[in-house]
């Protein structure tokens, strides 16, 4: 097709296409890319640009605005008395505020600016309030509680983590979402030590900021020895003032990991996989009753895998070429195992800990985190068929 035959085309919808309501748009836009076969993006700069042409040049750029500087003017009076809500919360109530400001003769604006404010669509009014918004966030000055500012006080931490002591370890998130995040559910925070890979791990009821700090007490409660360190990533259920102040009370250096890098978190991050969905899967857990018997499980777990879960960890990583040759421990150890054999660790911890694993049975263990999977199951399965539409 060439171009003199595209201009045709455009030359036929372009009117109708600026005069057009958003769904006729897109019907149009339909039309001329399957003709022109060009993409649709091109289309409407096309469209765009013939409208900044020629006469629509001449008195000025595109179409002339509906709403004038006396009804944004208007709208911006009401959002200020509504203490700027939201376009979506503003809109229906722009009528109600109108009629309240005209009975108390508070209402200065014109009978055509009012007619124009009361038509306004909820989408033009959130795009409106947008603009407001950004205004006022340029103006606005500095505030302690941002969340880019605390993002300046807690580090960043890439490692080296060989020579790193026990007690300073990573944590992270898994959300039992099943395929959607929305709506309320159960999510495991999850603590790696990056010494012994002890696990300790804690079930919650969303990832609220008071509920997190409460599983990172229970978490430094269950590590047999002291925590001086934890490194989440940058999620904000971690790098909030909450956790901070709680991290600052107890003196535990507070890190966290470059965005977007999970290889700065790869010990908590493949603890992950092995062990969480392990047991508990991809299964959506959207049962608050559940919250109790996953902490009965993670109890269990937690005493099972580092009692008796060897782990073999990486002892170097060297590229060749386009590849990387890994070499691994040649005996595997389990965190316990690793605990006993670190310097680090004082005798009474280890004490301790032997008087524990002496009690400890691993099948009975694995049967007991068998029962109370199927128990987690049961419970959901029994809430789902209550919430169930008869």
């Amino acid at each position: 097709m060439t171009m003199a035959t595209r201009n045709e085309i455009f030359g036929q919808y372009k009117k109708e296409y600026w005069k057009a309501s958003r769904k006729r748009k897109g019907a149009i836009l339909d039309v001329v890319c399957e003709v022109t076969a060009i993409l649709r993006k091109s289309a409407i700069r096309k469209f765009r640009r013939i409208q900044l042409q020629g006469s629509a040049r001449e008195k000025g750029r595109g179409r002339p605005s509906t709403y004038t500087p006396d009804v944004i003017a208007a709208l911006k009076y009401i959002w200020d008395a509504a203490s700027e809500p939201c376009g979506e919360i503003l809109h229906p109530m722009i009528a109600e505020y109108v009629a309240i400001f005209r009975r108390d003769k508070m209402w200065m604006y014109s009978d055509n600016a009012t007619a124009k404010l009361l038509a306004m669509s909820e989408r033009t009014v959130k795009r409106r309030v947008g603009a407001f918004l950004r205004v006022r966030r340029k103006k606005g000055g500095m505030t302690g509680t941002s969340p880019s500012l605390l993002k300046h006080i807690i580090p960043i931490f890439k490692g080296p983590w060989s020579d790193i002591p026990p007690g300073s370890g990573q944590l992270d998130t898994v959300a039992h979402c099943g395929s959607t995040l929305a709506g309320d559910f159960i999510w495991t925070v999850n603590y790696t030590d990056a010494a012994t890979y002890w696990s300790a791990l804690r079930a919650q009821w969303n990832k609220g900021q008071m509920a997190t700090v409460a599983s990172m007490e229970a978490i430094v409660v269950s590590v047999p020895f002291p925590v001086h360190g934890m490194h989440p990533d940058s999620g904000g259920e971690f790098i909030n003032w909450v956790a901070k102040g709680w991290c600052d009370k107890r003196g535990i250096a507070l890190t966290r990991s470059e965005p977007n890098r999970k290889n700065d978190n790869m010990y908590v991050e493949e603890r992950n996989g092995h062990i969480v969905r392990k047991h508990l899967g991809y299964a959506r857990l959207d049962c608050p009753e559940v919250v109790v018997v996953a902490n009965e499980l993670y109890d269990v777990l937690g005493r099972y895998l580092n009692h008796f879960r060897a782990v073999r960890r990486m002892a170097s990583k060297e590229r060749v070429g386009a590849k990387y040759v890994r070499t691994y421990e040649k005996k595997a150890q389990t965190p316990y195992q690793r605990v006993l054999a670190h310097p680090g660790v004082t005798d009474e911890v280890k004490t301790r800990l032997r008087a524990e694993h002496e009690t400890l049975n691993p099948l009975r263990l694995k049967k007991d985190i068998d029962t109370l999977k199927e128990k987690i199951y049961q419970i959901q399965k029994a809430a789902r068929d209550r919430d169930m539409p008869q």
